[in-house]
């Protein structure tokens, strides 16, 4: 009898290992996959980049094309190797760009990978500040909304997320610097600091390039404190864009939640409407927040170039700018690249990160 007993819970306990096997399986299936689409995607878009610089010709021509003789030119072009095949030279750039050679600015003569290093920290620092905007703003209006659905509060929030994701980032920008810097005068409206802060930024050894790093690291918190100042209107204007699709992704996806079986057993317990929302159903609803995080944060990218310019924020998307005025397509070229890397990458780890929190993300 003992025995009959123990032989089910023997071929249960085999039958729960049989049953996981596949779950971890499926997980390091997916994560394997997602990482090697890194390598097409960044592929393809190097390609792409590379061909749509070359169609109005050479870089050298169509960024010193107005200042330099026809004799001079075809020296320059020559010794820049910009007159061989296309092919030849394609695939030169990609070598170069595995061993982290991005080329050299054609305008200023700096190496493309300073560049990158110099203002790259810059704008992936905004675009940290900005996502904190974000998850401030969006996360608990978007619980708001859902918990006064279908009421005044709802309507009002719904329109303010239509209004945030809506408006162009520079238009933001502009209104937040005529309210805060010219009506409100209490907030910097350009740079990453003052030129104090530059003069002591310029000083520290071995440099992050991220301010609020390296004034944590000196330990000077004035510094500090002027650099987040700096940051809150451009963080702002860039934040409210994705503020606002968060808040509508946590409402719809709370609302969801909320019509669930154990919510409605909560509820016949006596849990108050304001515990449900609050405790226990916005948890599940933030799943969506991160499968749609990758795409927020290239958005960001994108957005971050109008942002710099507006805000002075002398980071990659500001450089980036300046080179397209210049017609400086080798450091056009390299910061694109550059950027798509990162979106890539930031992808991918999003997408690493949704699978861990949410198995049906593998399937």
């Amino acid at each position: 009898m003992s025995a009959a007993i123990s032989e089910p819970g023997a071929e249960a306990a085999e039958t729960s290992v049989a049953v996981k096997k596949p779950a971890g399986g499926g997980l390091g299936r997916y994560v394997l996959i997602r990482f090697l689409l890194i390598i097409p995607t960044i592929f393809i878009l190097t390609t792409l980049v590379f061909f749509l610089m070359r169609i109005t010709g050479d870089p050298i021509t169509a960024a010193l094309g107005g200042r330099l003789t026809k004799a001079q030119l075809a020296e320059r072009v020559h010794a820049a190797g910009y007159d061989r095949p296309i092919l030849v030279q394609y695939f030169e750039y990609l070598g170069n760009l595995l061993k982290g050679d991005f080329g050299t600015a054609v305008s200023d003569g700096q190496p493309v990978s300073s560049i990158l290093l110099n203002y790259g920290a810059a704008t992936v620092e905004l675009v940290f500040y900005a996502l904190i905007v974000a998850f401030i703003l969006g996360i608990p209006l978007g619980m708001l909304a859902a918990y006064h659905r279908d009421k005044a509060p709802d309507a009002a929030l719904r329109v303010l997320a239509i209004l945030g994701y809506a408006t162009p980032v520079f238009f933001a920008g502009m209104i937040l610097k005529l309210i805060f810097g010219v009506f409100l005068p209490i907030l910097p409206v350009a740079g990453r600091g003052t030129t104090e802060t530059e003069y002591i930024m310029s000083g520290v050894v071995g440099p992050t390039h991220f301010y609020l790093i390296d004034a944590l690291r000196i330990g000077n918190f004035s510094v500090m404190a002027d650099v987040l100042a700096h940051a809150v209107l451009p963080a702002i204007a860039l934040g409210v864009l994705t503020a606002g699709v968060f808040l509508r992704l946590v409402r719809t996806n709370l609302i969801g939640t909320l019509e669930q079986q154990y919510i409605d057993s909560g509820r016949s317990r006596g849990i108050s409407e304001y515990r449900l929302v609050t405790k226990h159903a916005y948890r599940p609803a933030l799943i969506p927040i991160i499968t749609v995080m990758g795409m927020q944060i290239a958005l960001m990218l994108a957005g971050a170039v109008l942002t710099e310019t507006t805000f002075e924020w002398k980071g990659l998307g500001f450089k980036l700018a300046e080179y397209l005025t210049a017609r400086d397509f080798v450091a056009v070229q390299g910061i694109v690249v550059f950027l798509a890397v990162i979106v890539a990458v930031t992808n991918f780890l999003v997408d690493v990160i949704a699978a861990f929190i949410d198995p049906r993300v593998r399937y």
